[in-house]
């Protein structure tokens, strides 16, 4: 019998900020896997980590995920976590927001400082003006938190589920599962306006999406449960999108091992194998893994259908094991799958980077006698392995076609660029004409600029990258941090470094343990000298 409880309890919040919230704490019964006696209810793998905790209550700093200097061809789209806001482009809204801003962006702010700051500036706030200052704040959650509170409190103006979306996203990013659970408390009793519940399976699987993130495996399979207890619907494709957020973070095995103990409850599909396929290909990217699965699907007589062979092709790709990918796209031909645009593009890619350009470009243009015509990622498929290979004129040759046909490049193509430059004017040449295109640099960009600049030893470039991101609205985010001190370190700034590094923690932003070491013997190593310095100069 499936048994659910829920405790409620009221504590202090956020003491700085002076407010009150409740706090929620729910336990799940875990059953393990067992291959003797299947019950109707779906079973947890023996692997996942069993329950007995409160899925609720953590308080601790997420390590999270670093941004990748790869440049490998990457065409899964992102899955909307909530985090992801979209950037206000209303011009009468751009004063309050800039307003707004300002105030954060205080130096030596505190979270009450912000908090009376906010109280007298008399902007009232509005959906797109919550929306945009979250999107810039999102790496610093006490400050993201303290506006989001404070734009609640305001007269005339209630959340929308986006903006719970959005909070319950950074906070969980930043692993304060505790207080987005309060929040999911209060969106169940109305929000501000105390009518419906506004809590949605999208809020849920927000918080699923979280806890795979931080490996938690066990509490988000309690969260995928807790579904019934908000009388959702627990269907295939909400199964489906928890495999998804297992295997998003890396968590393939439990992904795995779940889906078959849930055989029974929710029957083996294409899609189900395919979700799998693609974590151990494309996030672990272990084609021996991948193999196994493709094997597995062709054993239970699951189809094999073309995303099945796109994702066994990207891997084999990526591990350049090009015989493969020309051996697997034969049996797809032979098969009678017609192969569709990410197919072609992830064997163009594959020809490319092992140097049989003339045949990319070959089925470059046997995809379009299909009918299929080539997209930007079509292009960055050639472009990133011509720039890897410093052939400039192939280049500059694809990226003017691909302009010619209207294609806009993306923020890869010209990191395909930044790759292949080898002077800082070069750099900045190619920044300029990325913000002329249209194209507005990500934290991924202002990351690989300042490693690239660090291992130069051009600090100065660094400084100048590091305050261009800030300037365009991009708040330094963990990945932003780590490339700063690691690239202070290694060119022997350690003030400078140590510097960012207590800034970076002072954000409940984790460190990278190895300099975090260092720094903290380097630091202990000062403070006894001082201290020596000054027992001689009493002594004296």
């Amino acid at each position: 019998m499936w048994n659910f409880r829920r405790i409620f309890a009221r504590s202090l919040l956020l003491l700085s900020l002076s407010h009150r919230n409740s706090f929620s704490s729910r336990t799940y019964r875990t059953v393990v896997c067992s291959t003797q006696n299947i019950p109707s209810k779906p079973f947890y793998s023996c692997s996942i980590k069993p329950s007995g905790f409160p899925i609720f209550h953590s308080s601790s700093t997420s390590k999270r995920e670093e941004h990748s200097d790869s440049d490998e061809l990457d065409e899964n789209q992102s899955e909307y976590e909530g985090e992801r806001l979209l950037v206000s482009k209303d011009s009468d809204k751009k004063n309050e927001v800039e307003l707004i801003m300002d105030i954060i962006r205080r130096p030596d702010r505190s979270c009450i400082a912000v908090r009376n700051n906010l109280e007298k500036c008399g902007v009232i706030p509005s959906p797109e003006l919550v929306t945009e200052v979250l999107s810039q704040v999102r790496n610093d959650w006490e400050i993201a938190f303290t506006f989001f509170l404070w734009a609640g409190n305001q007269p005339n103006y209630a959340h929308s589920l986006r903006d719970y979306h959005s909070m319950i996203a950074i906070l969980g990013k930043m692993r304060r599962f505790d207080t987005a659970w309060t929040l999911i408390d209060e969106m169940k009793r109305g929000g501000k306006n105390s009518g419906e519940s506004m809590v949605t399976p999208q809020t849920l699987l927000i918080m699923i999406r979280r806890y795979c993130a931080v490996h938690d495996v066990g509490k988000a399979i309690n969260t995928f449960y807790a579904y019934k207890q908000f009388n959702f619907e627990v269907g295939i494709d909400s199964f489906h999108d928890l495999l998804s957020a297992l295997c998003r973070y890396k968590n393939v095995k439990e992904a795995e091992s779940l889906m078959l103990c849930n055989k029974d409850v929710y029957p083996l599909t294409t899609k189900s194998f395919n979700i799998i396929l693609n974590g151990w290909c494309n996030i672990v990217c272990s084609p021996r893994e991948g193999k196994r699965i493709w094997w597995e699907m062709n054993n239970r007589g699951i189809h094999r259908d073309v995303i099945s062979y796109s994702t066994i092709i990207t891997c084999y790709s990526k591990s350049k094991e090009t015989k493969e990918v020309i051996k697997i796209f034969d049996e797809l031909i032979a098969t009678g799958i017609t192969p569709d645009r990410k197919v072609y593009n992830a064997v163009i890619h594959s020809l490319a980077k092992s140097g049989l350009v003339v045949k990319a470009r070959d089925l470059m243009k046997s995809m379009e006698e299909k009918g299929i015509s080539p997209n930007a990622i079509t292009y960055n498929s050639l472009i990133m392995p011509l720039c890897k290979s410093q052939r400039s004129s192939d280049t500059h040759e694809v990226f003017d076609e691909m302009l010619q046909r209207g294609l806009m490049p993306t923020d890869r193509t010209y990191h395909a660029f930044f790759r292949a430059s080898r002077t800082s004017e070069e750099v900045f040449s190619i920044l300029k004409k990325m913000n002329v295109m249209g194209c507005c640099p990500s934290h991924d960009t202002y990351v690989m600029l300042i490693r690239k600049f660090s291992r130069w030893g051009e600090l100065e470039n660094v400084s100048k990258i590091w305050n261009e991101m800030i300037h365009n609205g991009l708040d330094p985010d963990r990945s932003s941090y780590v490339a700063r001190v690691h690239g202070l370190f290694l060119n022997g700034m350690l003030e400078e470094a140590y510097k960012y590094h207590v800034e970076m923690k002072a954000k409940d932003m984790v460190p990278e343990p190895e300099i975090e070491e260092r720094l903290a013997a380097w630091m202990a190593g000062k403070q006894k000298g001082q201290a020596s310095m000054k027992a001689k100069c009493s002594d004296s």
